[in-house]
């Protein structure tokens, strides 16, 4: 089955990203299953026609969520392999600014890929490649890059909505921030040091 094609107009893209946007909270809020299609048409302002064009079926579009919200992601959050620890606060603060990754995250999980690697995308193979470049060059503890990876992002993930034991939110003290970010900062380059 071939990919449902993107919109060339400026009011299409303007639509998909309405739809992409309104269906990020639904699946963020009540997973797949619970997602209903009505209201994310009424929530982004568009018609049934336009949501199964653009995305071919709930599916289609879960998957598109999950793709945008990486791609968004990934673009906010600079991977660099020589600073594993600043990376690591800089993706628990996107945690904590936009946690509907976390939480679209948790729902594939639970509805989808109950084990293994969520992650098979071309942006991750470029983090362990970078991090086994980093090892070659004995900047960075030896071991599989993959669970150092894995690692990395359990720990900078400990205060968000993924969280099996306490969910951080912007409304909390800077100083609780600041305290978390220096911990995980130090706990990071420990783990990582050659």
């Amino acid at each position: 089955m071939s990919e449902p094609p993107m919109p060339t107009t400026s009011r299409g893209i303007a639509t998909h990203r309405r739809i992409l946007d309104a269906a990020a909270d639904e699946f963020a809020r009540v997973g797949i299953a619970g997602a209903r299609m009505d209201r994310i048409i009424a929530a982004a302002g568009a018609n049934k026609a336009q949501l199964y064009a653009y995305f071919g079926s709930k599916e289609g579009l879960f998957e598109a969520v999950i793709a945008d919200r990486v791609d968004t992601s990934a673009d906010s959050v600079p991977f660099d392999a020589d600073d594993l620890p600043g990376w690591a606060v800089r993706l628990y603060d996107r945690n904590l600014e936009h946690p509907e990754l976390a939480r679209l995250i948790a729902w594939t999980r639970l509805e989808r890929r109950p084990t293994g690697r969520w992650f098979d995308g071309a942006e991750h193979e470029s983090k362990l490649a970078a991090i086994a470049a980093a090892q070659e060059a004995g900047r960075v503890r030896a071991g599989d890059p993959a669970d150092l990876l894995i690692l990395l992002i359990g720990m900078a993930s400990a205060w968000s909505p993924s969280s099996s034991v306490y969910t951080a939110t912007v409304e909390e003290p800077e100083s609780d921030h600041d305290r978390r970010r220096a911990l995980l900062r130090d706990a990071v380059a420990r783990l990582v040091a050659p």
